[in-house]
């Protein structure tokens, strides 16, 4: 059976910006699209009789979002499979309940919480460091959510292992028609002697080989498989998460990997993916690594 791709919808602006980018994103992979809302509503303030045909207003709202959010899709996307999902379980777990059976999970930045800001929220947050999936969360300026940059950033992490990332950015950019700027950032030591770490340092000039290397090495096999999508290998002096959030001012979606700590659920988000969801100006997808 064919995976869906889900998105988590709860009525907020935030969500329905995530309802749009899963639907044009769900028509280029092919696939059909579920909207899941997610509340725990019933388990506080008790059911309805079993005898009782009356719908509570809890339900009811709930219904009216999943199905304004629905006919929003289908009305960017006519052709669309859609089906509607009412969860009763806390939203991250019913997302990541989800997401076993998903190509990928995609959020909002927020929901409709009372406190706002540009910062992720806990639910996006808390799918984003755990689920089994890709998980997409929609943030950043219109135009880039749109998609009119026609790049998607890559990050290279220190470790040239696993590919699933890599993988994933390059059948977005595919799907996309767009290229691929793989980006690692890499600093000098403190221990170093700053007067090396210089454009034409020796320090500086070694730290550039080894990320060449390290691009290299992450991408010349997963590269080879999608030969029409350009790729340009960027090595950056600075911290990763500055370096990818700038880098993200000019692009459609920034990928970042995610790898599982041995011994403990779920994926290890670090100071990077952490700096990147909540400060990106587009879409970022976190990829699990195996």
């Amino acid at each position: 059976m064919e995976h869906p791709l889900v998105v988590g919808v709860d009525g907020s602006n935030a969500s329905l910006d995530a309802v749009d980018w899963a639907a044009d994103a769900a028509a280029r992979y092919g696939i059909p699209l579920r909207m899941v809302y997610a509340s725990r509503w019933e388990r506080y303030e008790g059911q309805l009789p079993d005898w009782s045909t009356e719908r509570s207003s809890e339900r009811v709202m709930e219904e009216t979002i999943v199905g304004v959010a629905a006919e929003r899709a289908s009305r960017r996307v006519p052709a669309l499979d859609i089906t509607t999902f009412l969860a009763p379980d806390a939203p991250v777990e019913a997302l990541l309940a989800e997401g076993l059976r998903a190509k990928a999970v995609v959020v909002g930045n927020r929901g409709r919480g009372r406190l706002t800001s540009l910062l992720l929220g806990s639910v996006g947050l808390g799918v984003a460091a755990r689920a089994h999936c890709p998980v997409i969360v929609v943030r950043g300026r219109t135009g880039n959510i749109r998609g009119g940059g026609c790049k998607v950033v890559l990050g290279v992490g220190e470790r040239a292992v696993g590919t699933a990332a890599v993988t994933f950015a390059l059948e977005e950019a595919a799907l996309r028609g767009c290229a691929v700027e793989a980006v690692h950032a890499w600093r000098c030591a403190g221990t170093e002697v700053p007067e090396q770490c210089g454009a034409h340092g020796e320090y500086h000039a070694e730290h550039e080989r080894r990320a060449q290397e390290l691009l290299d090495e992450t991408l010349n096999k997963p590269v080879a498989a999608y030969p029409q999508v350009a790729v340009e290998r960027r090595a950056v002096e600075g911290a990763p998460g500055t370096v990818l959030v700038a880098a993200s001012h000019a692009a459609d979606l920034v990928v970042v990997g995610a790898h599982r700590r041995r011994g403990h659920i779920g994926l290890q988000l670090g100071l990077v993916s952490h700096t990147v969801l909540h400060h990106a100006q587009c879409p970022v997808a976190v990829v699990p690594e195996s």
